[in-house]
């Protein structure tokens, strides 16, 4: 004869289905309030690991600075419009969230496979940029420009810092990308970013002339590449290039330096 097994028994199918289904829901309610719950940690977090990437491209960092101190002390956050390289105040530099203008067709506009030697898809209308405000307060030390572009397996997104000339280096720091540890990593080596201090985006005629060489860099326009990582050396110097152009911040830089200049 055969079984006739209760539905409130243990090994009934039913049961065993309500209860795989009941755990499921369970744990996707706690996922779900974890992260909620967690998300102003996460952003909090977020906001200070850019700012200390701004203070350290800047050379306002050191171990034991209080960042969000020296960050509201020293640095003015304005955007640009990059199709008239002047400032604006359409959006919000606070609220502002370049990754997710770039999808949105309002914001941002696609770029032709020759417009788009960064391999960036998407230019942005607006950017925020950031300017250092020297100790006395009284102007303006260094110019730091947001930058990303393609490496070999990832998008690399950085600042580069600029003397308010808008031409020689202070820095180039890159704070997230995914390049091989050891070969396209070493953009993050402290030694091959202390190539560029010092170096200039221009040369005498207006022309963008910086540029990564494979090897035995000399003058102020040459930094040497990444020992192994070709295409990531390529893409760090296509997205340099193409950000302190004239379809990046080339001509932001320009009515910017001429604007400290009639000030100065």
């Amino acid at each position: 004869m055969a079984e006739n097994k209760s539905i409130f028994s243990n090994d009934h199918p039913f049961k065993i289905i309500f209860m795989a289904v009941a755990l499921c829901l369970v744990g996707s309610v706690l996922v779900s309030a974890a992260a909620i719950g967690l998300r102003p940690l996460q952003e909090a977090n977020a906001k200070l690991s850019k700012q200390t990437n701004i203070l350290q491209v800047a050379g306002l960092y050191e171990d034991g600075t209080d960042v969000g101190a020296v960050y509201a002390e020293r640095i003015e956050p304005r955007v640009v419009d990059l199709r008239t390289g002047e400032f604006t105040d359409a959006v919000d530099p606070e609220t502002y969230d370049e990754r997710i203008a770039e999808r949105d067709p309002e914001l941002s506009a696609p770029l032709t496979a020759e417009e788009d030697p960064a391999q960036i898809k998407q230019r942005v209308h607006y950017s925020t940029i950031y300017l250092v405000k020297d100790a006395a307060d009284d102007g303006y030390e260094t110019i730091i420009l947001p930058v990303h572009g393609y490496g070999l397996w990832s998008t690399l997104y950085g600042f580069v810092a600029l003397k308010p000339d808008g031409n020689e280096v202070v820095g180039l720091q890159f704070y997230q990308h995914a390049e091989t540890p050891g070969l396209g990593g070493e953009v993050d080596n402290p030694s091959w970013r202390a190539q560029w201090p010092g170096k200039k985006l221009y040369g005498e005629d207006g022309e963008v002339a910086i540029e990564i060489v494979k090897s035995g860099a000399s003058g102020a326009f040459e930094v040497d590449g990444l020992a192994g990582a070709t295409l990531t050396s390529r893409g760090v110097h296509n997205l340099v290039r193409y950000w302190v152009g004239e379809d990046g911040f080339g001509p932001f830089l320009k009515n910017m330096t001429e604007e400290l200049a009639n000030n100065g």
